[in-house]
């Protein structure tokens, strides 16, 4: 009984965020990049949304709006982060977005 509650629990925080969709705009070779990055994949791994990275030398209109200030999060097209994640904020976002 306990161990089937248990797992139906922990069953269910599977994808929790699943309709989260964030993005990491990023360059090659940038040290703060890899650091977020890092980051994002573990509170990937524990919410279940959808992470994905652009290079923003690969557009020059990404270049334009967000190269100086890289890594740039967005979640849901909305920036949230640029130059670092605060680990603390993120967290902060993450639960009170699986609440609602």
């Amino acid at each position: 009984m306990f161990w089937s509650r248990l797992l139906s629990w922990w069953g269910g925080r599977g994808r929790p965020l699943a309709h989260l969709r964030v993005v990491m705009y990023t360059r090659r070779g940038c040290h703060l990049c890899e650091v977020a990055w890092g980051q994002l994949e573990k509170a990937r791994r524990r919410y279940g949304f959808a992470l994905a990275a652009q290079d923003v030398d690969a557009d020059p209109k990404l270049a334009a709006d967000h190269g100086n200030w890289v890594p740039v999060v967005t979640v849901n097209g909305q920036v949230r982060f640029r130059g670092a994640v605060n680990p603390v904020l993120l967290e902060r976002l993450l639960r009170a977005e699986a609440r609602s």
